[in-house]
């Protein structure tokens, strides 16, 4: 941690993008991302789930099988329902806090609304062509990334032992 007495602003916006990643119905993959602008404001949050509206009952989370018959032709990841819920237009110099690092899809609208930076939590166990694609468009568009090792949450729990019963 950042000092003794308080959560570093990642910590913070990460804490806040793991209890988002909380809101996804999905069994196995919950994502959620938090966009930041550069005086430390939440701008836009989102986690990966079903368009919003649509009768979920029509859908799956099936992530093997024929294509349509899977949850990937109808989530929409977290990274997008972030931008799509902005607060504000103007995204440029923005960072996005996300539980698992960005697909290929929600790096191009990263680096389309020019977001600075990307920090993210973890990958996918396996390494995968998309990740590399959402490399190569982070470097080609001057975005940052990083990853963030968090304390462990015994750690972070320490700090507010006035708050647990």
């Amino acid at each position: 941690m950042a000092t003794s007495d308080h959560l570093s602003w990642d910590e913070y916006f990460m804490g806040i993008a793991i209890f988002t990643s909380l809101r996804s119905k999905d069994p196995k993959t919950k994502v959620g991302a938090i966009i930041v602008n550069d005086q430390n404001h939440i701008v836009g949050t989102g986690y990966n789930g079903f368009v919003a509206g649509a009768d979920e009952s029509k859908f799956t989370w099936n992530k093997t099988g024929a294509w349509l018959e899977t949850k990937y032709p109808y989530v929409v990841h977290a990274e997008a329902n972030a931008l799509l819920n902005t607060t504000v237009n103007d995204l440029q110099n923005c960072r996005v806090y996300v539980t698992l690092f960005p697909c290929n899809e929600c790096a191009k609208q990263i680096a389309q609304k020019k977001l600075a930076e990307v920090i993210y939590l973890r990958r996918k166990d396996k390494i995968e062509e998309i990740y590399t694609a959402s490399e190569r468009i982070f470097e080609a568009t001057g975005i940052k990334t990083r990853q963030l090792v968090l304390p462990s949450l015994e750690t972070i729990l320490h700090k507010f032992t006035d708050f647990i019963p």
